[in-house]
């Protein structure tokens, strides 16, 4: 799932490739998407790349190529059905209690789509989807699931595809595995560090960077307890 303005560059590079037969400039990008700079627009294309939207040409200048669109747009890849996107940017309040599922010794939780381990993307409201995970994973309160896209906490076990069982928190350790909520608008799956007056969020691959934030900026919705994986 891509947010709305990574959606709009994507379409937006797209149309301008089909038309030109070359990527447009960072500065047409920005304005086409109506941003005060071009950092957001880095930003955005370094999101689309790390989830294989978009390639780049080795040793040629405006070399973006677009590798997929998303499945809204292009033929419908089989997969885990699509999760619409969420009227609002924030994971929701509520959080359904375990419920009893049909096999033995399993309870269901609310799966509340996908959740970024490359980059933050919006976060997706409840759309019904129900996970049937093992009782003894879970440690007591609200709990719900996410699925994984991204793969910056491969090193830690977690791939892309990979469900992981999330138990409802503000608070966390040094070192936990958390969803986080960034500026009150952004969802990510990252380790936290606290380091003096400043909360760090780290991937857990050498190809991503550690990000950097205030206190006041990132929120703790969640702690990782399990994760489930389907081969």
């Amino acid at each position: 799932m891509l947010t709305r303005k990574q959606h709009e560059l994507l379409m937006f590079i797209n149309e301008r490739l089909k038309a030109t037969g070359y990527s447009p400039s960072f500065e047409e990008m920005k304005d086409g998407l109506k941003l005060k700079s071009k950092s957001g627009i880095h930003r955005l294309i370094t999101a689309l790349e790390e989830r294989g939207f978009l390639g780049r040409r080795a040793h040629r200048a405006r070399a973006l190529e677009v590798l997929r669109l998303p499945e809204d747009v292009a033929p419908r890849r089989a997969r885990m059905p699509e999760v619409p996107a969420a009227s609002n940017n924030v994971i929701p309040a509520q959080f359904g209690r375990a419920k009893p599922g049909p096999e033995a010794g399993s309870v269901s939780l609310p799966l509340y789509g996908r959740i970024a381990a490359g980059v933050p993307i919006e976060a997706v409201r409840d759309t019904g989807s129900m996970v049937d995970v093992p009782a003894g994973m879970l440690t007591g309160g609200e709990h719900f699931a996410l699925e994984v896209s991204g793969d910056s906490m491969m090193e830690a076990g977690i791939l892309d595809g990979d469900t992981v069982v999330i138990r409802r928190a503000e608070n966390a350790e040094n070192g936990d595995i958390v969803v986080a909520l960034v500026d009150e608008s952004e969802v990510t799956l990252k380790r936290l560090r606290k380091r003096g007056n400043t909360v760090a969020l780290e991937p857990a691959n050498k190809a991503y960077e550690t990000r950097i934030f205030g206190p006041d900026r990132v929120q703790v919705q969640g702690r990782l307890v399990g994760l489930l994986r389907q081969y």
